[in-house]
């Protein structure tokens, strides 16, 4: 899983019924995960985009990064999303189990690139930390997609959500690694599965579809989580698509989103490398955007 307005009637219905029998992909680490119907805080970034700056070709639609609803208005995901897209992208958000199913059912239906979008997912406006990439110790990869009220109003009417928990200023150290290693940890996203090798190198199969899976507590740094990807263990993990996806820990009962999902190893065999939500840089940007706990 790591790194990526209603239509009418007569395309709703062509939508639905090409989505209806669309055949879900796999997504995540295909070893010790499962599908998150029940994460439905969790969604995919879609972005709509120019890819050659010609108005007489369709613009590109995809999914590319994963996310989590914190508030009923605001998405949040990372920086790297957001950043380095051709003038007038456009950001929409999809809480579908499926994201990749239903694409390839809009595309199927006939949908013009922006029904496709519209179809799928709730357009919004992205906010990028203005101090990203920042630097080794704390990269202030973070970012946010906003909904004015009709648009949170259509995100509520299509997905039934609770916005996720953040954490408190300085929870996980707080915590402490004892009692992090002993919590339960789970990474959600979009992603693709981890890498299989092919004729020529690598490749990574699936993604598009929200999937699960228990990761173990490896260290904590200043701005960072490091999760372990340990089969052995009967830990998944995260690979690329699953970017700006939550990282929960479970804490007294309570699921509470640490961290989100940046980097790790090229293969997403070993390690999520997570940004932590407790920082003062994560909290200080977010606070222009929700209320923080």
């Amino acid at each position: 899983m790591r790194r990526t307005a209603l239509l009418a009637s007569l395309a709703t219905a062509a939508l639905a019924a090409a989505v209806a029998g669309a055949t879900p992909a796999s997504a995540i680490s295909t070893y010790n995960s499962q599908p998150a119907p029940d994460r439905t805080e969790v969604g995919a970034l879609l972005v709509k985009w120019d890819r050659d700056a010609d108005p007489t070709t369709p613009d590109v639609v995809d999914w590319y990064c994963s996310g989590t609803m914190i508030d009923r208005d605001v998405f949040l995901t990372a920086a790297h999303c957001t950043t380095d897209w051709a003038p007038g992208a456009r950001f929409y958000v999809s809480l579908e189990q499926d994201v990749e199913g239903a694409l390839a059912g809009a595309r199927e239906a006939g949908l013009s690139p922006e029904q496709v979008a519209a179809a799928v997912g709730v357009e919004g406006t992205a906010h990028t930390n203005p101090a990203y990439p920042g630097n080794s110790a704390d990269s202030q990869d973070i970012a946010v997609v906003t909904f004015d009220p009709g648009q949170a109003a259509e995100l509520d009417r299509r997905w039934d959500f609770t916005p996720a928990r953040l954490p408190s200023a300085g929870q996980l150290d707080a915590l402490g690694s004892r009692t992090l290693d002993a919590s339960r940890w789970e990474v959600v996203g979009y992603g693709t599965e981890e890498a299989q090798r092919e004729p020529g190198g690598h490749v990574h199969p699936g993604g598009g579809v929200r999937m699960k899976a228990e990761v173990g507590f490896n260290a904590l740094n200043r701005t960072w989580v490091r999760l372990a990807m340990n089969t052995g263990r009967g830990y998944g993990g995260a690979c690329y698509g699953d970017s700006g996806g939550p990282n929960f820990v479970t804490i007294g009962g309570e699921r509470v989103l640490a961290a989100t999902t940046i980097t790790g190893d090229t293969p997403c065999y070993a390690t999520n490398v997570a940004y932590r939500m407790d920082t003062p840089t994560a909290r200080g940007f977010l606070d222009d955007f929700v209320d923080l706990p």
